[in-house]
């Protein structure tokens, strides 16, 4: 259900308006009523294309003007049990008439795609849909006149009642009629600008008023961050560079802080390996991101074109592997100081991810297949995927690994001690910092999240990418700044075992992504019933939540580590 596009029955004659019969049903059984209430109450949509134009309709919420895509199955009134079903369908289609320039239009074709010829000077003049809008009213009719009546027969104009008592209710033994209104209007609207109805949603005011909002609180505090961090490091410098030799070694005695664990900053963390798959990861899922949402600001994938967005995304994916395998390999020469099992890193790399993805897909797809759903991937896409996987994606990340063991090695500017240095006890634990250091970064993205699920689970569409490019910009500064400034507290307080504090300290942002998640779930999408729906959702939401960890935490984490490489070569260390 919903899961492939099919033709209606209902017909539309060119610029001819018209009230149309199109069936009445047999008396509602038990089931049906039951059925027919359930999904009501689950606020199921019915959803229209006209010339790959969504059916809109106009809302009222709260005193908001709001424009949705689609319509529901039926409604339910406030303070009340009873159900009514949507029946009747006012159309109204916005055509825009074009003269002849030398022009023909072929056809539009599923994707929307003007196919446009050059032609003589003497084409007749023609129409182009640029609008597709719909009343949804439930309507109560005679069910023994409309069974004489036949499918398409003219019926008289019918007003949307606002009276219960003339809508359509749902119960046992009801007959249900329905019929449709289409009336043509001229726009000024012309086709390249038919879309600008969809992407530029009611409630504007306040998305433009969050963003800014968030824009200048996250610019003032990286501002602070940044202004402390600078000055900070820039007075040790000075005042450990400025001393003679005799005060410098008497103050080597004396000294506290990241200088005293010069011997073990670059000491090899635990679980190196994997490490650098996570990193590698997150280079390609970033890489990814980045250039989709690039593309999509400058308009390259449009809203016409039903899919492309996805899989842009995936074909990037797969060609970034290249990216991946070379950033995790090379990661890896550094800190092994050498090339010595890079296939095994770069296997891992072509796996991590894109097996936690295979993996939670599947559970969904039989918990799916169980409830006999057809929103099931088929076994088909499945072998598809898998052959994108391992024919393309896993060959590019061993390319890529291959070029990273001939890529230079990162040196350390300093040895590393053998024997490693103790670290002294702290109140708290270290993680506690790392984790509500997350807080910055969700404060940068979770306006933007809001309406990206509303437009994933609630059908809204999301075109504001010139604004998501901005909040992922500021998400990069603000991931790399928080974790400088925390990878150098830790080291202040001689805690060497920075590598993994460093990833997670941006990476930690995932968490309050779910959480968030969770929230969303409970609070706005009350219309999902059942065990199946809210797994379905959850399992989604843990997709995006892995790759925003492995995108934020490699960004913290590569910042982190040329930070520390630069901190510490720019010392005179004896």
């Amino acid at each position: 259900m919903g899961d492939q596009i099919d033709n209606s029955p209902y017909r539309f004659r060119m610029n001819m308006n018209e009230s149309v019969y199109l069936c009445t049903t047999k008396p509602l059984n038990e089931h049906e009523v039951k059925l027919l209430k359930q999904r009501t109450r689950d606020l199921y949509q019915v959803n229209m294309i006209l010339d790959n134009l969504p059916v809109m309709r106009y809302a009222k919420q709260n005193g908001i003007d709001i424009q949705w895509t689609g319509f529901p199955v039926g409604y339910t009134p406030q303070n009340s049990n009873d159900d009514y079903i949507i029946n009747h369908l006012k159309f109204t289609v916005l055509v825009h008439e074009y003269e002849g320039r030398g022009v023909e239009i072929i056809g539009t074709g599923e994707e929307g795609m003007g196919m446009i010829s050059e032609s003589d000077r003497k084409k007749a003049s023609g129409f182009e849909i640029v609008g597709f809008v719909v009343v949804p009213c439930s309507v109560k009719y005679d069910p023994e006149v409309m069974t004489k009546l036949h499918m398409y027969d003219n019926i008289s104009s019918v007003n949307c009642p606002l009276d219960l008592d003339k809508s359509q209710i749902i119960r046992e033994q009801e007959r249900i009629s329905f019929t449709y209104e289409v009336e043509f209007v001229k726009s000024d609207t012309r086709w390249p600008s038919r879309w600008d109805a969809y992407l530029k949603m009611e409630g504007a005011r306040v998305h433009w008023f969050s963003i800014l909002n968030s824009l200048m609180v996250i610019f003032f505090l990286a501002g602070i961050v940044f202004v402390i961090f600078l000055r900070t490091v820039r007075r040790d410098l000075t005042r450990y560079e400025e001393l003679d030799k005799e005060a410098q070694a008497q103050m080597n005695e004396e000294l506290s802080g990241w200088k005293l664990v010069v011997g073990d900053v670059f000491r090899e963390p635990d679980c190196s390996k994997l490490l650098c798959v996570m990193v590698g990861d997150g280079v390609q899922i970033t890489g990814m991101a980045v250039v989709t949402i690039v593309f999509a600001a400058f308009g390259f994938m449009s809203p016409a074109s039903r899919g492309m967005l996805l899989t842009g995304m995936i074909l990037l994916y797969l060609f970034l592997g290249i990216a991946a395998g070379y950033a995790a390999v090379r990661l890896w020469r550094t800190i092994k100081g050498t090339s010595e099992g890079w296939r095994s890193v770069s296997w891992s790399v072509a796996c991590f991810f894109p097996g936690i993805v295979f993996v939670i897909l599947t559970i969904l797809n039989f918990i799916l297949w169980g409830s006999h759903s057809t929103g099931a991937i088929p076994i088909s896409l499945y072998f598809v995927l898998l052959a994108l996987w391992f024919c393309i994606s896993v060959p590019l990340t061993l390319l890529g690994g291959f070029m990273g063991t001939r890529a230079e090695a990162i040196q350390y500017p300093v040895r590393t001690n053998q024997i490693p240095r103790e670290i002294p006890a702290r109140k708290l634990p270290s993680w506690v910092l790392v984790l509500g250091a997350g807080t910055l970064p969700f404060g940068t993205l979770f306006i933007e999240l809001f309406f990206i699920l509303s437009s994933i689970w609630l059908g809204r569409f999301y075109y504001v990418f010139g604004f998501l490019l901005i909040v992922l910009l500021l998400l990069v500064i603000v991931c790399a700044e928080v974790s400088v400034v925390l990878t150098y507290m830790h080291l202040c307080v001689e805690d060497w075992r920075w590598w993994w504090k460093a990833f997670f300290a941006s990476g930690s942002v995932s968490i309050f992504v779910f959480l968030y998640s969770i929230n969303y779930l409970v609070f706005d999408l009350q219309s999902l019933s059942g065990p199946v729906s809210a797994i379905l959702y959850l399992g989604y939401s843990l997709i995006m939540a892995v790759a925003i960890m492995l995108s934020t935490g490699t960004i913290g984490f590569l910042t982190s580590f040329y930070f520390v490489h630069y901190l510490f070569s720019s010392v005179k260390i004896d």
